[in-house]
């Protein structure tokens, strides 16, 4: 404290102000009165003690002080009282350090008056002076209290942020992203993440941190080696590792591998699910050394939800893997290749938006089934729901349908038979379908709909088109309503148009309705690639941008033209005993076939005989008859024949009718319309053919 003039050794009257003053001093508020004329220093009592001084050791000038006040500390408060006397300044405050007889420093607080004359001249500094190191330490200690809630809060925050992302988490990749993200980990300060699972007693590492910090060697490790995660995952127990020191010498195997990462502290968790560890994360540091009790209370709450959140993650992808390996064993496993058309296929699974387990799979399904005669058969459908269940009754419709359809059953029976079956199964699904029989030599395709949507034909110039069909009930309902009624419709295919079938999750947008949806497919379609795979792939991805919950079965048959299809196949069809639907449909398919072969002015005839063969099977054998028609020769020796086979080796006869009999005449009707007729053993059965004389090519 630096002398203020010691030339004017007469003092103020009032000088020393306030000595002893009794309030001050029961506040252990001790009091000076600074004299800047005669450089005198007065205190009182109190102020001695906050000095730890007697009046024998104090002379009264300020400079005296020094024995307690260090000189930085001095030379610090010399400054602060110049630079209010110079600034103008009434009054000044600052903290200084002492050090007590016993050598301990304390915390000092000096608050001073400046007391001017007339002309503004400072005169006398009247002040108190008392100890300070209490209120410094509460302070600091409410400062360090402070930054430490401030923190824990901090952390608790990024707690309830990572746990609300990790809500979403639909895989272990998902998890390690949620806290890999700005607003997870690095919230924490950690520098690197490291996370494993455990997988038949070993710690298959799955996220590490950053790029080049990996370690050979530990990429799968066992739960007995000398490694934190090892660790963690024996004892069940967290591991915090407050230093560098302590890191390389518990862990002197992993150590020298990330010296390079500067790390100074490490927490280690294990991953408890339903008590049991289901794998461990460690939480790298290069800028701090320990953990308080509300940090590890903090990251040990951490690792519980995220053990919470990878056990769900796990158990998700599990019954994802199973739900599509479920799906993709109904679903058949190639595509046949079909003579005379091209085909692609396509299923996309339903993406439920973080909706329940195995929801990601449904009852969707497509088909395509060769048939005898050159003959195909599509199937599009869809069992109501989306879990495992409607996958396995999926499964088994599709089956059924297939060998109801290869045994040579007209569509309509097929859907009808298909549906009694569903009915019978004992469960509470029902399906829609859609099934296309298609003979590709004659476009002519037979289609029969249960509950499903229409199909879409493309035009060979890209215009699309619905086409409408009739239809009955969805599948498994014909027992509730007692109706097996498929109407069949019929519609050409044209060389270079394409069939479209496909179920609703293609056609259905959040917020329009059904027709809406159909026309918006419609435009696709013909704003689409030529190319039917091309196309299906375009489909696809639309329905992948739009979203949805909802599956998408997808079938796209497109007859190709003459000059690389066969310009005349056979057309074969199925008539079992009982069914006048199937009778019905074997003469409409004559008749078409019959003209778009070229031979429309016989078709009356062709008609007309056929029927007669496939009566006579059906009253005379056991068995359901076969129909096969196809063109033989070229040129000007193009025959027509007609084949009906039945499981019977008798041999027909022809017999003559009487005046009144209302048989015998059919083999007689044959042989006068025919151009030529026999008969063929089959194996088991036989065959009656005829043939017909057919103009030039057609």
């Amino acid at each position: 404290m630096a002398d203020r003039g010691a030339s004017a050794p007469s003092l103020p009257d009032d000088w020393p102000a306030h000595p002893d003053h009794p309030i001050l001093a029961l506040n252990r508020l001790g009091t000076f009165d600074w004299d800047l004329d005669a450089g005198l220093f007065h205190m009182d009592a109190q102020a001695y003690q906050v000095f730890d001084l007697t009046p024998e050791e104090y002379d009264g000038r300020p400079e005296s002080l020094s024995v307690r006040v260090p000189l930085t500390e001095g030379s610090r408060l010399d400054a602060v009282v110049s630079q209010a006397i110079k600034d103008g300044s009434e009054n000044y405050g600052a903290y200084f350090r002492i050090r007590r007889r016993d050598g301990t420093p304390r915390w000092t607080h000096t608050q001073g008056y400046i007391r001017r004359d007339e002309t503004g001249r400072p005169r006398r500094v009247v002040g108190v002076v008392r100890d300070a190191t209490q209120e410094l330490e509460d302070s600091e200690a409410r400062s360090l209290r402070a930054a430490q809630d401030h923190a824990l809060r901090r952390q608790t925050g990024v707690v309830q942020v990572v746990t609300a992302a990790l809500a979403h988490a639909r895989s272990v990749q998902d998890v390690i992203d949620a806290l890999k993200d700005t607003q997870g980990i690095p919230n924490l300060g950690a520098t690197s993440l490291v996370m494993g699972l455990v997988e038949a007693g070993r710690i298959r590492l799955v996220a590490e941190g950053p790029v080049g910090s990996f370690v050979p060697g530990t990429r799968i490790t066992r739960t007995d080696e000398p490694y934190p995660m090892s660790e963690v995952v024996r004892t069940l127990g967290p591991r915090f590792i407050e230093s560098p020191e302590e890191f390389a010498e518990g862990y002197p195997i992993l150590w020298p591998h990330i010296t390079e990462l500067h790390i100074t502290s490490a927490a280690y968790l294990p991953l408890i699910a339903q008590a049991r560890p289901i794998g461990a994360m460690g939480l790298l540091y290069n800028d701090r050394l320990g953990f308080s009790a509300e940090e590890r209370a903090v990251l040990v709450a951490l690792g519980s939800s995220i053990a919470q959140s990878l056990q769900r993650a796990m158990l998700y992808e599990q019954e994802k893997d199973l739900a599509q390996g479920l799906q993709q064993a109904m679903l058949p496993r190639t595509i046949p290749s079909v003579r005379g058309a091209d085909v692609a296929v396509r299923y996309r699974s339903a993406s439920a938006g973080g909706g329940a387990l195995g929801r990601d799979i449904g009852g969707d399904w497509y088909d395509l089934i060769p048939l005898p005669g050159g003959r195909v058969g599509a199937v599009i459908g869809d069992v109501q729901g989306h879990d495992t269940h409607a996958a396995a009754v999926m499964g088994q419709l599709r089956i059924v349908l297939r060998a109801y359809a290869a045994e040579g059953h007209a569509p309509a029976t097929v859907m009808a038979r298909a549906s009694v079956f569903l009915d019978e199964l004992d469960t509470d699904r029902f399906a829609t379908c859609l099934y296309a029989e298609a003979d590709l030599s004659t476009g002519v395709v037979q289609v029969v709909r249960a509950g499903h949507i229409d199909p879409l034909v493309r035009a060979a110039d890209g215009s699309c088109r619905k086409v409408h069909v009739a239809g009955g009930l969805p599948l498994g309902l014909s027992a509730e309503f007692k109706s097996l009624e498929y109407p069949v419709s019929t519609l050409e295919l044209n060389s270079g148009e394409t069939l479209l079938l496909c179920t609703d999750g293609l056609v259905e947008q959040p917020g329009t309705d059904l027709g809406d949806g159909m026309r918006c497919l419609m435009r696709q379609v013909a704003a689409g690639p030529e190319d039917v795979r091309a196309l299906a792939d375009r489909l696809i991805e639309v329905a992948e941008d739009r979203g949805g919950d909802d599956d998408v079965a997808l079938l796209l048959l497109r007859r190709r033209g003459p000059d690389t299809a066969q310009a005349v196949g056979r057309l074969r069809q199925h008539v079992a005993p009982g069914d006048p639907e199937a009778l019905t449909l074997a003469r409409h398919l004559v008749r078409a076939a019959v003209r778009a072969w070229g031979a429309g002015d016989r078709a009356d005839e062709i008609e007309l005989v056929t029927d007669e063969l496939i009566t006579n099977a059906l009253m005379h054998t056991e068995g359901s008859a076969i129909v096969t028609l196809w063109v033989l020769g070229g040129g000007g020796d193009r025959r027509l024949r007609v084949e009906v086979e039945d499981s019977s080796s008798a041999l027909p006869r022809r017999r003559e009718a009487g005046a009144d009999g209302v048989s015998g005449r059919g083999l007689l009707l044959v042989d006068e319309i025919t151009d030529v007729w026999g008969v063929e053993a089959r194996g088991g059965g036989k065959a009656v053919w005829c043939e017909f004389r057919m103009p030039g090519p057609a």
